[in-house]
């Protein structure tokens, strides 16, 4: 669904969705002008046509052990097509990779990758780089503070 079929009442649904996908159809409608069962069509449509890509519990990290993040950005020997796709299934399957981006500039792709301690961390360098022939360059970064983390989307109408 192309963002210019998102009406502003479809925006305001999916913004207080993103806050908290356990909101209630009820309370979004009462908040947004619409009848609860008006809320769920909307939902629904917006979740079939994949504008709602999944919907999540959001785990605080250190409450499970999980103590480090780190970004890493990762140079690849070369560029082509079958090196990169092979080490974005590399990360896709790594559980300790929370987020991968195919970027430009020096690096050519930047992880979000959580460990429980730096052994972890250590471990997973030599599986994902070390290991990987492909891998040119990598430089890490750890996160001294999670100052704001989330997937929001920016929308007009919420």
């Amino acid at each position: 669904m192309p963002a210019a079929e998102l009406d502003p009442l479809d925006q305001a649904i999916l913004s207080r969705l993103q806050v908290d996908c356990r909101t209630i159809a009820e309370s979004i409608g009462a908040q947004v002008g619409l009848s609860t069962a008006a809320v769920q069509r909307r939902i629904k449509r917006l979740r079939e046509t994949g504008v709602i890509a999944k919907e999540v519990a959001v785990v605080e990290p250190r409450s499970v052990g999980v103590d480090m993040t780190f970004i890493v950005g990762v140079e690849m020997e070369r560029e082509r097509i079958e090196v990169l796709e092979a080490f974005r299934k590399q990360v896709l399957s790594d559980p300790a990779v929370q987020q991968c981006y195919y970027v430009t500039g020096s690096a050519d792709f930047v992880l979000v990758v959580m460990c429980r301690d730096m052994a972890e961390f250590e471990e997973f360098t030599r599986r994902t780089f070390f290991d990987n022939g492909e891998v040119r360059h990598f430089t890490t970064s750890v996160v001294m503070d999670r100052v704001k983390v989330g997937l929001t989307v920016p929308l007009n109408g919420g």
